[in-house]
């Protein structure tokens, strides 16, 4: 992105130029939504070159995209420009929930596989940990060092980080997957065109997700 007119928009052609002349090859676009924000939902001009620039990159006017699969991510499905959900764009969604149970646990012994650790049941911590992001675990985790610390400085010996500091941790956390969730609640409910959003329906509707959003 850049603030003079006209330069995002050779950026974004000289990247994907860039992909091209690697084929094959895989381009990712991250926070796609703020490269490709809805031009029907801007109050201004300034992003609509940059979705058009885009428009033309992947329908490959004017180029040859062989070889090539663009992959993008965005945190706010809603909010990227409906021409780029059309077919031969990016016309396939594959809604990536929290991790589960098994998920959580593994996230969980990587994150303490380094720390000094104690017997520990991951299942378990990782059972009460609902609707938790990998960073949320890793903030957990981190919380449950400190505890650790302030018992170490206290005793004047080392504690190793064992099961109550991170049942503590996680009791004082709230996963941050709550607040997006519930905004994706709403646009399944009232905007799910054509069924788009139907993974995401069946995923709030387990039993699981509705324990922790009640």
């Amino acid at each position: 992105m850049d603030p003079w007119y006209g330069v995002s928009e050779q950026q974004l052609h000289a990247a994907f130029d860039e992909a091209r002349a690697a084929a094959p090859c895989v381009l990712f676009i991250d926070e796609l939504d703020a490269l490709a924000y809805s031009r029907r939902k801007s109050q201004g001009s300034a992003g609509r070159a940059l979705v058009d620039q885009l428009l033309q990159e992947l329908d490959a006017i004017g180029s040859d995209n062989a070889g090539m699969l663009v992959l993008a991510a965005t945190n706010a499905p809603w909010d990227v420009d409906d021409a780029l959900k059309r077919p031969g764009r990016f016309d396939r969604v594959v809604f990536v929930p929290p991790p589960d149970d098994v998920a959580r646990k593994l996230i969980l012994q990587l994150v303490l596989s380094e720390r000094p650790v104690g017997p520990i049941d991951h299942g378990r911590v990782a059972k009460q940990a609902l609707l938790f992001s990998g960073a949320d675990l890793h903030g957990a985790v981190e919380r449950a060092v400190d505890a650790v610390i302030d018992e170490t400085l206290e005793a004047g010996r080392d504690v190793l980080i064992g099961q109550d500091h991170l049942e503590r941790a996680i009791a004082a956390a709230r996963p941050t997957t709550v607040d997006w969730l519930r905004t994706a609640r709403n646009y399944v409910e009232f905007a799910n065109d054509g069924g788009r959003y139907d993974d995401v329906r069946n995923y709030l509707a387990s039993k699981e997700t509705k324990s922790v959003m009640k």
